[in-house]
């Protein structure tokens, strides 16, 4: 369902689509030849819902570009696409003899890396996480260590014990979590809850001893074998890390595998 707006409203309206992290298209017509239903400069946005506002000309050349728009939402590359609009009978849109281009500019939120836990090596994902434009939350039960003064590359702050991280944020597909967590009981706790959401990655530091002992206690506790199979542990690419630094880096390397893989690169 589309609606009208002012130009001036439309670029608002992706502000604030930015701001509040939500996906989106931004459709332009840069080009346009002859008779055709709209001109130069007309715009649209379409939602992810696959909802709009603006339009591009309505009928069906608003629905190829509606098409369009969707999956450069999903594989976030932009696109330009040129209609001639002659012959219906040749695939044109339309018959009002012109030709235009239209330019989809895809805006998705950029991903958040959730670090859950305020230690050494928390600090050092979040510091690599940040200059490589993630946003990132960092949370741990211990106040001390989440803060701004500790993890200065921070965005947002959850300084909450890891059962109640969900009361504060929505996980969805473009969250990664990392837990660099202290012990095995607090990833029994916190793990059984994020298995419920979307993130697109759930990695656990530790040794692989640590990690089966987690793994049978989930087992126990009712958690399904197919479920657990999304976490990763131990987490990152085999580097042979050691210092926290460099578990950082082979971390954020498996997490920038998957991030491309999302969108086919």
């Amino acid at each position: 369902m589309g609606t009208n707006k002012k130009s001036h409203s439309l670029f608002q309206e992706v502000a604030i689509l930015e701001r509040n992290r939500k996906s989106c298209a931004f459709c332009i017509i840069v080009q346009s030849r002859g008779s055709t239903p709209r001109k130069q400069g007309s715009k649209m946005i379409v939602y992810a819902d696959g909802n709009f506002t603006g339009t591009v000309g309505g009928g069906e050349l608003e629905q190829r570009v509606l098409t369009e728009a969707l999956e450069a939402i999903q594989t976030g590359k932009p696109r330009l696409l040129q209609y001639s609009m002659v012959d219906p009978k040749k695939g044109d849109p339309g018959v009002c003899g012109g030709e235009l281009e239209v330019y989809i500019e895809p805006i998705v939120p950029e991903n958040t890396v959730l670090i859950i836990g305020g230690g050494h090596v928390g600090k050092a994902v979040a510091h690599l996480a940040s200059w490589l434009g993630n946003h990132v939350i960092v949370s741990d039960d211990r106040a001390e260590l989440c803060n701004s003064g500790i993890h200065p590359d921070a965005d947002e702050f959850l300084p909450f014990p890891i059962s109640e991280i969900l009361d504060h944020i929505k996980i969805d597909g473009d969250f990664y979590l990392v837990l660099t967590t202290r012990s095995l009981d607090i990833d029994v706790q916190g793990l059984p809850v994020f298995l419920t959401t979307d993130a697109a990655y759930i990695g656990v530091i530790g040794s692989r001893r640590r990690w089966e002992q987690t793994k049978n206690i989930l087992l126990e506790n009712g958690i399904s074998a197919d479920r657990i199979q999304k976490v990763r542990s131990p987490m990152g690419v085999d580097i042979q890390a050691e210092t926290p630094e460099e578990i950082a880096i082979s971390i954020m390397a498996e997490i920038i595998t998957i991030q491309k893989s999302k969108f086919g690169n």
